[in-house]
């Protein structure tokens, strides 16, 4: 059972990497693959380059064998789509089952996404969620999640794909944007990003020079 986690990660901060590690281990999950996008649909264009932000990733993931980079969307002209990803994903691994990994806010919005009736054929849907999370109670999301709804993590197992979990991680608030600010302001972003992560921001001054 393989985990889907897409992002700009610009930068790869410790909140990706322990939803991730939690994840991995409490599903189990028998790896997560991390998916940079290239040209996200929803989001400015990332300030770091795509080599930059794949560095980092690199150097975020070293010594953890279960999670791994998955760089396809960056080879792949046009817009980073969740669906194309999970199709090239499912042509390629077959009957494997894969678990995309949304945050509730992503997932909240979910119906806003392309082609994004097509999601749940292609893989089920973790909901990686804070304490207290409440879902959506009206709309075609909450539509979604009264039919696929999974009780428990072994149904995931036992499908390719359609069902829907929600599963309590650690909360820790952190965001890309809040790092990048602190950054350009002069702060370091030391314990809010691995090590390795925060001497290649450091050495390649990125996050400085925005505005």
């Amino acid at each position: 059972m393989i985990g889907i986690l897409g992002g700009t990660f610009d930068p790869i901060h410790h909140g990706h990497l322990r939803c991730a590690q939690e994840l991995l281990q409490d599903l189990p999950l028998d790896e997560v693959r991390l998916v940079p996008c290239r040209i996200p649909p929803h989001r400015d264009t990332p300030h770091a380059s795509v080599e930059q932000r794949l560095r980092m990733l690199k150097a975020a993931l070293y010594g953890a064998p279960a999670l791994l980079v998955d760089d396809r969307e960056l080879l792949r002209e046009g817009p980073s789509y969740t669906v194309d990803t999970l199709h090239s994903l499912r042509a390629e691994l077959g009957a494997t089952s894969l678990c995309l990994i949304v945050g509730m806010d992503a997932f909240n919005g979910l119906d806003g996404w392309h082609r994004w009736q097509e999601l749940i054929g292609l893989a089920h849907i973790v909901v990686a969620h804070r304490p207290g999370w409440i879902p959506p109670q009206t709309g075609a999301v909450a539509e979604l999640l009264n039919r696929h709804a999974a009780q428990s993590s072994t149904e995931l197992r036992a499908k390719p794909a359609g069902r829907i979990l929600p599963w309590s991680i650690t909360a820790l608030d952190i965001s890309a944007s809040a790092i990048r600010a602190q950054v350009a302001a002069g702060k370091s972003p030391r314990f809010l990003v691995p090590e390795a992560v925060a001497r290649i921001i450091a050495a390649e001054g990125l996050y400085a020079a925005m505005t």
